[in-house]
């Protein structure tokens, strides 16, 4: 798929939403990617992940993980186009962790996948999560990245994205939206930080 077919997509499943938003990292941005609006529909699921699926198909997969809430749908269907197990790690006071009986072997190849990446914090926890638990990162891969390639694992390896761009943000201080009044909404699935 095509950067402007992938937006297409999510303007026809109102998952790209305009106005004044606080995204997770705490930044402003008038520019909202609802990923769970388009995947709430299985074929476009099915699509956009297969593509994720499609560029690591020639590497052994053994494992996807994701972090909650947002990574779990793309982490399962990616999955389940690679053949490989699903988990997730949640957030307990304040850090991602693996719950639920959840466990990543030592050596057991995986791959890190999220939603939507601004700032990239949450992937990055995933793929420390995989590091400490001795499995082997294959690579780390999201739907769309509003850095437009500028944020990196940790080890200074990129995250492959199905769309990449500079999604304009701010600091809460310096928002022209917050200057002129206009409320902000926090759409996310986790409370803001800051």
């Amino acid at each position: 798929m095509t950067g402007e077919e992938i937006i297409q997509l999510f303007r026809q499943t109102g998952a790209l939403l305009e106005g004044h938003f606080q995204l997770t990292s705490g930044l402003h941005s008038p520019t909202y990617f609802q990923c769970a609006k388009v995947l709430q529909y299985p074929q476009h699921a099915e699509l956009l992940c297969g593509e994720i699926a499609r560029r690591y198909a020639q590497e052994r997969i053994d494992l996807v993980i994701s972090p909650a809430i947002g990574g779990i749908v793309v982490g399962q269907e990616v999955a389940r186009q690679l053949r490989a197990r699903s988990i997730f790690a949640e957030r307990a006071n304040g850090v991602l962790q693996l719950r639920r009986g959840f466990e990543i072997l030592t050596n057991e190849r995986a791959l890190a996948c999220e939603d939507v990446i601004t700032t990239g914090g949450s992937i990055r926890e995933v793929i420390e999560i995989v590091r400490r638990h001795g499995g082997v990162l294959v690579g780390a891969a999201c739907i769309v990245d509003r850095s437009d390639g500028k944020v990196r694992r940790p080890d200074g390896g990129p995250i492959f994205s199905l769309l990449s761009m500079d999604v304009v943000t701010y600091s809460p201080e310096t928002c022209p939206l917050c200057k002129r009044g206009t409320p902000v909404l926090k759409p996310g699935s986790r409370p803001s930080i800051g």
